[in-house]
């Protein structure tokens, strides 16, 4: 028996690019591409134009009075809306600024701008007129971003002279300024958007003001670029230290987008769909300032916390107040909602109005917060996978298909146009149920890199070499008898205890279970005897009376109960909290380091830097490290 996925899918996969050419025609172009996919990548002969299709068919379509974004600032006070026609002015005038300033086509700007409105327009702008961004996270750490300067080599900075967090300000234009200090790429000119809140002081010469220079601007037109032409650059970390600059081409991320919206997430335009992530990563690249707009829906940008600005209600009360359809949000948050209020008693007393369904990614969803959440907000809850690299899910379970049935612990089954598979360490297929490497077989599909910025070497050597013909993803997981997908853990967290290859994600499954447990971390530490053995990390939750030695006792006692003495689990500590990044990611490597004895690898995102020497300490307590 078939179904509208298993058709879509097998068309996708049986003639990948007749499927995406038809997928093509949801986007205007000002030359339609004869051909899907060759060795010169997707839609090699089209031209388009990103922002024309995110903002301005829109209002030439009639519906310009439609709200385009919304702008919701908890940490202001601030709302604000914008329609496709106002935001076209918006873009338009801001992309006039640039021009002004010699900004041209295939001239890469940074981005260094917090949850602003001005920040969408900024991005969009440099589409429109064909410049390449890079969005750098506001706050940055100077050392990261002038590795980045030095990388992009871009003429203009776009910042702001702040950011605003619950309880300070970022100063974003000392930040700025030392960055620059230590770069040796020096770009011509920043102009910095003034926030009243703590205005930064220009230096002469070089600096310029957003609002002079936008009162004098002339709004200017799209320009036409080639389909293969970049429209952004995005910086992850790599292994070696050095930031690896993942490209985004115009054409398939147009395509991709489009398609995704419609099909994964299953919106429709004129719908509000929020992804309550940070423009400095892909999900707000991908699902806050193009997807959303390409389809014609309303986006949501929420400069605020998930608790704290002020509770564990807030991410509802945007929900209610703008009639959001769609939600995306990582488990990290709904984890933090979740301790502040474990019983879900700001959703029980004010419902969540128009929303039908809630999507997690960034990192494993434990079935245990996936459960929570489907409980108090009685609706699917559906867990999906994907990476910076990629720009848009490859396992979900396609809403939009006509799916809605979930496998708690699954990130779902393959999204069309992605075709896995998993490998052993000698690149051989693996049995379902058995866990191994997930690749993707090449060409990856439209949407994903198709190289590094200026470093095609690199990319082979990152993605491509370990497993020839396949795109390495460095995520271990397996598929079950159903096809559907399990992401454990990264292929480093695969652990060997006496012999035994262990998932640390698995032992972490069944501590995220306890009921006094809000999250966890489990590492895989060195041991003389074992090789190696599991340790946790754990958080407990608001309100909950036991203590550290009950918590860890119960703890073991469950994970030797479920997996047996072949885990060899006896440590667990308790802390206040876990080290992460901005966005919400555990730090599990810097974990892993401390228990080894090494320098953690801290990165420049990282949330609180105090959350290393509390895990630090928590670590020693239980006799980390150990050799």
């Amino acid at each position: 028996m078939s179904d509208r996925y298993t058709e879509t899918y097998a068309r996708s996969i049986e003639d990948p690019s007749g499927f995406w050419l038809k997928a093509a025609r949801a986007i205007d172009w000002d030359v339609f591409p004869t051909v899907g996919h060759d060795e010169r990548g997707w839609f090699p002969d089209g031209r388009l134009n990103t922002c024309y299709n995110a903002v301005d068919r829109h209002v030439i379509a009639g519906n310009g009075d439609r709200v385009a974004l919304i702008y919701d600032s908890p940490v202001t006070g601030t709302q604000q809306r914008f329609t496709f026609a106002e935001l076209q002015h918006e873009v338009a005038l801001v992309a006039g600024m640039l021009a002004g300033r010699g900004i041209a086509k295939g001239d890469r700007v940074i981005i260094y701008m917090p949850m602003l409105p001005e920040t969408i327009f900024a991005m969009l702008a440099c589409a429109r007129i064909g410049a390449i961004h890079s969005v750098v996270f506001g706050g940055f750490a100077p050392a990261e971003l002038a590795k980045r300067i030095d990388d992009a080599e871009p003429r203009l900075v776009l910042a702001a002279s702040c950011g605003i967090e619950p309880s300070r300000n970022v100063h974003y234009k000392p930040l700025l300024d030392e960055a620059i200090r230590l770069s040796t790429h020096k770009p011509e000119a920043c102009i910095l958007f003034q926030r009243p809140q703590e205005p930064g002081t220009l230096v002469e010469g070089r600096d310029f003001d957003w609002a002079e220079l936008r009162a004098i601007a002339e709004p200017v037109g799209c320009v036409s670029v080639a389909a293969s032409d970049p429209l952004y650059i995005l910086y992850t970390s790599g292994t070696t230290g050095a930031p690896k600059g993942v490209v985004r081409d115009n054409g398939g991320n147009a395509v991709a987008l489009a398609w995704s919206m419609a099909n994964i997430y299953g919106v429709k335009p004129g719908e509000v769909f929020w992804a309550a992530s940070d423009v400095g990563w892909v999900v707000g690249h991908s699902y806050i300032a193009y997807g959303p707009l390409i389809l014609g829906c309303t986006t949501v940008l929420y400069e605020g916390k998930p608790v704290g600005t002020p509770d564990a209600g807030a991410f509802w009360r945007v929900i209610r107040e703008h009639d959001v359809s769609v939600f995306f949000t990582a488990p990290t948050a709904i984890r933090a909602i979740r301790r502040d209020d474990p019983e879900g008693e700001y959703l029980a007393r004010d419902g969540t109005g128009k929303l039908r369904v809630l999507f997690l990614a960034g990192e494993r969803a434990d079935p245990d917060t996936l459960h929570w959440s489907a409980e108090k907000l009685g609706m699917p809850v559906i867990d999906h996978w994907w990476q910076t690299e990629l720009g848009w899910p490859a396992l979900a379970t396609c809403v939009g298909l006509e799916r809605s049935e979930t496998l708690f612990g699954s990130a779902g089954h393959p999204v069309p146009g992605f075709e896995f598979a998993v490998l052993d360490q000698e690149h051989q297929p693996l049995d379902r149920d058995e866990i191994g490497e997930l690749v993707i077989k090449m060409p990856l599909p439209p949407g994903c890199l198709p190289t590094l910025w200026r470093n095609d070497e690199g990319y082979r050597e990152a993605y491509l070499a370990r497993h020839p013909g396949y795109y390495t993803a460095g995520d271990a997981g397996f598929f079950d008898g159903d096809g559907r997908a399990h992401v454990m853990s990264r292929i480093d967290d695969i652990i060997n205890v006496a012999g035994h290859r262990l998932s640390t994600a698995g032992i972490e499954q069944i501590v995220a279970a306890h009921p006094a447990v809000a999250e966890c971390a489990v590492v895989g530490a060195a041991d003389a005897l074992k090789g190696m053995v599991p340790v946790a990390l754990v958080v407990r939750k608001s309100r909950v009376a036991m203590d550290d030695k009950q918590l860890t006792q119960e703890i073991v006692r469950r994970v030797r109960d479920e997996l047996g003495p072949v885990a060899a689990f006896h440590d667990a500590a308790v802390v206040d909290m876990l080290p992460k990044t901005r966005s919400g990611k555990i730090l599990r490597a810097a974990i892993r380091d401390m228990a080894d004895g090494k320098p953690a690898k801290i990165p420049a995102t990282i949330e609180d830097p105090a959350a290393i020497d509390l895990a630090r300490a928590a670590l020693e307590r239980i006799g980390f490290p150990r050799g």
